[in-house]
């Protein structure tokens, strides 16, 4: 069977199966099987596979057709460019994310500075902005073992040794508040999912980690919880800037307002959705 015979089937039945992206769906499982790009499926349509290999692009498109995500199936998602290690330990990155990514940029004008990225999970945003500012010292953290050693092997795999990544609990790892510890700039992408909301039961969000997305009081504890205790661990003039649901915004440039941030304002991602807010504080 051609590779294009292969792909129309597949392309069938995941959207019998109501994937909302079949053709793409099946172009990336079937290069991951036989490790080509999507632009050579086009071109070599007409070669053939193994057999092996038509059985494990069969299964992978069966349990695609069961609603896993992609990313887990293949074991890695690309993001700002870099192609990344994925697993179910951690959330699969998303294009919203890389709003933030490019706000971080953008507000760390200075050659040198220093980035924290809180709850990093594959270590995504942190080396992304490792990748772009090579004289900063960047640190991601994770409460899971599990996320920072996918974090760490991400970062080795893209050789970018200004990115390191520890365990901690929230700024746990940190002991000394703002003496040892000032971040020029503190990110993250924290749990922002009320436990009711529905579109937990619908699409990828299904199989990923419930404590990477879910928050108490309606998805905004984190959120609020870092407001508050990130100013500790900001330099004088340090941003902080936290990723967020589409109707979160009002509430969290208000508390971000009354805890003391100036310049405080919401960005928009490429869907037009409110998605990161973000505020600078000055210590001093």
């Amino acid at each position: 069977m051609t590779l294009d015979v292969l792909l129309r089937k597949a392309t069938e039945r995941l959207v019998r199966a109501g994937s909302p992206s079949a053709r793409l769906d099946a172009e990336v499982l079937l290069g991951h099987v036989i490790q080509r790009d999507r632009t050579w499926l086009y071109t070599w349509g007409d070669k053939g596979c193994s057999t092996w290999q038509q059985a494990r692009f069969d299964a992978l498109v069966a349990a695609r057709a069961q609603g896993y995500p992609v990313a887990y199936l293949t074991g890695e998602r690309e993001f700002w460019g870099l192609r990344l290690m994925t697993s179910p330990d951690t959330l699969i990155p998303r294009p919203d994310t890389e709003t933030l990514v490019a706000l971080a940029l953008s507000r760390a004008a200075q050659p040198q500075g220093r980035l924290l990225d809180i709850g990093t999970g594959t270590g995504a945003i942190a080396l992304a902005f490792a990748s772009e500012r090579p004289a900063w010292e960047v640190t991601g953290v994770d409460l899971l073992p599990a996320a920072v050693a996918l974090a760490q092997k991400n970062a080795a795999k893209l050789g970018l040794g200004n990115a390191c990544f520890e365990q901690s609990d929230w700024f746990s790892a940190f002991a000394v508040p703002r003496e040892t510890a000032a971040f020029d700039v503190i990110v993250a992408n924290p749990p922002y999912i009320a436990a009711d909301d529905p579109h937990l039961k619908r699409g990828d969000v299904r199989f990923e980690p419930a404590s990477a997305l879910v928050a108490d009081a309606d998805g905004m504890a984190d959120l609020l919880h870092l407001i508050v205790t990130a100013k500790a661990y900001l330099a004088d003039s340090g941003w902080l800037m936290l990723e967020h649901g589409h109707d979160q915004a009002a509430e969290l440039r208000e508390a971000m307002r009354v805890a003391g941030y100036q310049n405080v304002e919401t960005v928009r991602d490429l869907g037009g959705h409110e998605r990161v807010t973000l505020g600078f504080l000055t210590t001093a």
